[in-house]
């Protein structure tokens, strides 16, 4: 929603130019206007669209929250889990934030460190996001964008020069990418971490879990690193919203702490936390069962002409032509991906894995569309071969 400059407040009770001025970023998953309006019932949707783990929690997840008592305030310092992280990492609990997702996270990350006129470089094309909490703090944008003909190949001299050029007071990178599922060595983060101490490079690793030779910035073991962890996409608690902060320096983690809200992260949030930390078999089965469910995917999908773009995860971009067109037409029948115009990219869909026969049912639908868009002599399904 756009605020209407036509409001009848009076000017001391105006918002602020920049939260006028910002466009909210458009997300994926299901819209339930939306399906209301096509006449469709949220459980009848096959959601493609959001990255996430398609089995699920683990078993024991349920069973910890079933035993939440709802009439008592949580652990305004997530202490428990924050405890269960730092024995998974082996690095110390104080320099863990736990928050309300990584949305969250990265709130208390631009009104910690954000000033008025501050340069954000965010490596695009990315989440939104980024670009959209550092607006609302009246930072200036500027973007680096990964181009199409490389497959959106991060090339790590250009955006060093980029640095080096603008000399931004932070830097956002999602790794691996938000949507194109491209992967990049901790070392060249940590090259551009070094070379600009006073930088502060906010890396989004998110999806991680869903690369298999993918390593964590934190290796790099640098005081102007920050990295942001979901927890609702690898182990399914997108329900619940659950996320948190880890660097070196405990000064980051502190300034963090100041800004966050009192009692951000909910006592179920904190309970599935701490049950899936604990069941690794669960998330390493998922995992597999995912990686070679996207093996299949891709290649039923490059049979019919789509190829995706080369991806790291479990999620990828595909070509079509119109994407906006080709999801709706999707949705219609029950399957909903993402057409990534909020991207700046109106041409693909991203396609995140599912279960083998969720995967089966896309395919069957998108091969149909193609048919249909040949027999039609149009390119509205834009085949595009390599």
């Amino acid at each position: 929603m756009i605020w209407s400059m036509k409001s009848n407040f009076s000017p001391n009770l105006t918002p602020r130019s920049e939260v006028v001025a910002t466009l909210p970023a458009h997300h994926g998953a299901l819209d339930f206007a939306e399906l209301e309006q096509l006449g469709l019932e949220p459980d009848s949707i096959l959601d493609f669209s959001v990255n996430s783990n398609p089995y699920g929690p683990s078993p024991m997840v349920r069973q910890a929250v079933a035993k939440v008592p709802l009439d008592r305030y949580p652990d305004r310092e997530s202490l428990g889990l924050r405890r269960a992280l730092a024995g998974y990492w082996d690095i110390p609990a104080k320099q863990f934030l736990v928050g309300n997702g990584t949305a969250e996270l990265l709130w208390l990350v631009t009104f910690a460190f954000l000033r008025a006129g501050d340069r954000v470089l965010v490596i695009g094309p990315t989440f939104g996001e980024y670009s959209r909490t550092a607006a609302l703090m009246g930072a200036q944008g500027e973007f680096w964008s990964a181009p199409a003909e490389d497959d959106f190949a991060v090339i790590p001299e250009l955006v060093e020069r980029q640095i080096d050029q603008l000399q931004p007071r932070l830097v956002f990178l999602c790794n691996p990418n938000n949507p194109t599922g491209f992967l990049l060595a901790p070392e060249i983060i940590g090259t551009w971490a070094t070379n600009h101490p006073d930088i502060l490079f906010v890396v989004d690793e998110a999806y991680q879990a869903f690369a298999a030779e993918a390593r964590s910035a934190l290796t790099q073991r640098l005081n102007n690193i920050l990295v942001l962890r979901s927890m609702t996409k690898d182990y399914a608690l997108a329900g619940l919203r659950l996320g948190y902060a880890v660097g070196s320096d405990q000064g980051l983690i502190q300034a963090l702490t100041q800004t966050r809200p009192a009692w951000n992260v909910n006592a179920l949030a904190q309970a599935a936390g701490l049950a899936a930390l604990a069941d690794r078999l669960h998330l390493r089965q998922c995992l597999e069962k995912l990686r070679q469910a996207k093996e299949k995917l891709i290649l039923e999908l490059s049979a019919i002409g789509l190829p995706p773009v080369p991806t790291a995860t479990h999620f990828f971009l595909v070509r079509v032509g119109d994407g906006a067109g080709i999801r709706l037409d999707l949705l219609r029948q029950g399957l909903l991906v993402r057409d990534c115009a909020s991207f700046g990219l109106p041409a693909y869909v991203r396609i995140a894995t599912r279960r083998p026969e969720d995967n089966e049912r896309l395919v069957t639908a998108i091969e149909r569309l193609v048919k249909g868009s040949a027999l039609a002599g149009n390119e509205r399904l834009a085949l595009v071969r390599y």
